[in-house]
């Protein structure tokens, strides 16, 4: 494989990665981690990356020594890793332990923000949709305080607009 260090590199990776996949509502799953990219565009080509492949290694057979071999800058890796499940950890531990690097954190809210959008909850069973809206929630409780107020308003502008009277009152 050639060395991945663009963009479109990185989503052409990302498209093979998740290819066939599709997430709980039998959407394409790169559509997912497209979205949350989309979200992170303000912040630069690192946190673009980072948001295509934020779930790689938890969802595909992907590790980060191959992300490396395969180009991807290292940071961009450690990003990655952040924001990936650990057997044995719980998601509020995970959530601990991501807002401690503050581009990971970015890009958790960029993906929170996506997994609330309406129009995803919408079309899960009733009881699925309110755990999972009370398990973001409790995420963004722990996640907007570690990050910049205009930060999030950025993300949540591009990935999930009906959050922003949420952080209004959360702000």
């Amino acid at each position: 494989m050639t060395k991945a260090t663009s963009v479109r590199e990185i989503e052409i990776l990302a498209d093979g990665a998740h290819a066939g996949q599709t997430d709980k509502i039998g959407v394409p799953y790169v559509e997912h981690v497209r979205a949350v990219a989309a979200g992170l565009t303000p912040f630069g080509d690192k946190l673009v990356m980072a948001g295509l492949l934020h779930d790689l290694l938890e969802d595909t057979d992907w590790t980060a020594e191959r992300l490396r071999k395969a180009g991807v800058p290292a940071r961009v890796v450690e990003i990655v890793e952040a924001v990936t499940n650990q057997a044995g950890m719980s998601y509020d531990e995970k959530i601990r332990r991501i807002t401690a690097d503050p581009q990971a954190t970015l890009v958790k809210i960029a993906d929170n923000a996506h997994n609330s959008h309406p129009d995803r909850a919408a079309q899960l069973p009733a009881d699925k949709r309110e755990r999972l809206a009370a398990k973001y929630r409790s995420a963004r409780a722990a996640l907007w305080p570690a990050a910049n107020r205009d930060d999030i308003e950025a993300i949540v502008r591009i990935v999930n607009p009906s959050l922003l009277a949420e952080l209004d009152a959360h702000h």
